[in-house]
């Protein structure tokens, strides 16, 4: 199971199956980003493919040398564009292929406009999904919740991603769902309405136990992504955010012009690959050691003494050019990690979450809080983080006093809506709409574990304590331990639920975080376990954006209770 392969084997299919040639590459928004995931422009071109388009810019200038390859979601916008594109093709051939399933009528409407014959191809490659790893997806839905519901769009693109996902691994899944959750459910029996009608398309070949797909909410662990982290991949993204394998670098002074926005892929960058889950004290000597290499390189090249030395060069040049590159970036996003963690008195505020999260030790904990609230470096997200966690860990605790920590941050001048925001987060996931006892299960850890390592400043830092729910869920599941009454299989399949499966997909509705994905990396990685695990979400989520998701959610149940 690796998403990243299946999307790249659909597109490197689709530039093989148009034969030789000059080619356009014909997209919509979507699927735009779901190529930029997998290849390069530069590793595309090599495919032929000179030229990208989108459906919707309106290009009217005709190219008949070209043959066009069209990527697209089978939207009905998109449907519409097609079909007006063919009965004035501007290509001299057309090879269609949809990312999801496609209805007949749609493929007669094709048919139909296709007065001149144009169109070679039309099929089915199911990458309708954001690759953005070998175990871990995303459908790239920023806000997944209408209130306590689905809203219909987002329920049908999810329906659609997850199939899609399903497909392109070859899995005819059983389903399991969050019990206590509405959404969970209906997302469940949707899917399985769609595997039933498109049965012919799910008949795989099985070896061995039936794959699982488990579907669960987020609202069961608010804990995980409103944590500081401390690995390289999720740093970044918390600290920069990535978008789509992108960060911007735009505010960091004195940033070259072709720095301003980097690319982070593992696909394409090798030493981000290698050091996407190190943290980020390793992350410090790593870099160091790249350029003790980078400047040996630069030193042995600078000697072209010979002819032979030359054409060594010439031959080296290419690698040589890329490893500069690769230098500067990671140089600058670490950098900007370090200052950040330095100006914001990041580690301090981490070592709390972490107790927070993992510790019972109320008086202690408060105390913590209040200080860093008080502490001018700390930033206003980050100390409502804190107390929201405060909130979340000691909601029902008999000398809870969120109210006065409340009144601390708006002493500090933290914003009206950061402030409201803890309150907002209990009602989100509290313990009312947990069915998990998500505190209870780390109550074994009573020692802060430190691993102490030098970033580049030479700061000690703490390596991260903090265990997702998922985790627990997974072992659970991997030891035939889940119960049914938490995760209940849809429909009568009780002579499945001894069997334990091998193949695992969880969906989190709500989005999925880099530290989980970290945590599924390291279960893949664990053979004692048996069981293999892609993880996907509506989204990827940092603090940010999960706080955003959760504002989003709490106004639209406000305006349906009114």
């Amino acid at each position: 199971m690796n998403c990243i392969l299946a999307v790249k084997m659909y597109i490197t299919k689709m530039t093989d199956e148009s034969g030789p040639g000059m080619k356009v590459l014909l997209m919509d928004k979507e699927t735009t980003s779901i190529v930029s995931m997998v290849f390069g422009q530069s590793e595309i071109q090599q495919r032929e493919v000179y030229l990208f388009e989108r459906i919707d810019a309106g290009n009217t200038e005709p190219m008949k040398h070209l043959k066009c390859i069209a990527f697209l979601r089978p939207s009905k916008e998109n449907i519409h564009s097609l079909a007006m594109e063919l009965r004035r093709p501007r290509y001299g051939s057309y090879y269609i292929y949809f990312s999801n399933i496609t209805p007949k009528a749609d493929i007669k409407t094709l048919a139909e406009a296709d007065e001149q014959e144009v169109v070679r191809e039309i099929q089915e490659f199911y990458g309708d999904y954001l690759a953005m790893g070998p175990h871990l997806f995303s459908l790239g839905i920023p806000i997944s919740y209408q209130g306590n519901g689905w809203d219909h769009d987002i329920l049908s693109r999810c329906v659609q991603g997850v199939t899609s996902v399903l497909l392109s691994l070859q899995k005819n899944p059983f389903i399991r769902y969050q019990n206590n959750s509405k959404m969970a459910k209906r997302l469940a029996e949707t899917i399985r309405q769609v595997l039933s009608k498109e049965s012919e398309l799910f008949e795989f070949r099985q070896i061995g136990p039936p794959p699982l797909l488990l579907i669960l909410d987020r609202r069961d662990d608010p804990v995980t992504p409103l944590l500081n982290q401390w690995t390289y991949q999720a740093m970044v993204h918390e600290l920069l955010t990535i978008n789509n394998n992108r960060v911007s670098l735009g505010h960091v002074q004195g940033i070259s012009k072709e720095l301003k926005e980097v690319v982070l892929s593992a696909e394409q960058d090798e030493f981000y690959a290698n050091n996407l889950y190190l943290n980020f004290g390793e992350i410090g000597q790593t870099i160091k050691d790249l350029m003790d290499e980078f400047q040996k390189r630069s030193k042995s090249n600078r000697k072209l003494e010979s002819i032979q030395d030359m054409k060594n060069f010439v031959e080296a040049y290419p690698q040589f050019k890329k490893m500069s590159g690769t230098v500067s970036k990671h140089v600058v996003v670490v950098g900007e990690l370090a200052s950040l963690m330095e100006r914001h008195n990041l580690l301090e505020v981490s070592e709390t979450e972490q107790e927070l999260a993992c510790q019972e030790a109320h008086s202690q904990h408060f105390q913590h809080v209040r200080r860093l609230i008080a502490n001018e470096k700390v930033r206003h997200e980050d100390a409502a983080k804190l107390v929201m966690l405060y909130a979340l860990r000691y909601e029902n605790h008999s000398n809870n006093d969120t109210s006065g920590l409340i009144e601390l941050l708006k002493k500090k001048g933290v914003s009206d809506r950061l402030v409201k925001m803890v309150r907002t987060v209990v009602e989100y996931g509290g313990a009312h709409a947990r069915q998990s006892d998500l505190f209870g299960h780390q109550e074994a850890v009573v020692q802060i574990t430190k691993r102490f390592f030098k970033d580049l400043r030479g700061v000690e830092n703490v390596y991260t304590q903090h265990k997702p729910l998922l985790v627990e869920t997974l072992e659970d599941l991997s030891k035939g331990r889940v119960k049914e009454s938490l995760f209940p299989f849809l429909g009568n399949n009780s002579n499945v639920a001894t069997k334990r499966p091998q193949d695992v997909i969880v969906f989190i509705i709500g989005g999925a975080t880099y530290e989980e994905a970290l945590s599924v990396q390291q279960i893949n990685q664990t053979s004692s376990l048996g069981i293999r695990v892609i993880l996907g979400g509506t989204t990827i989520h940092n603090s940010t954006t999960f706080l955003n998701e959760v504002d989003a959610a709490s106004a639209r149940s406000r305006i349906q209770n009114l």
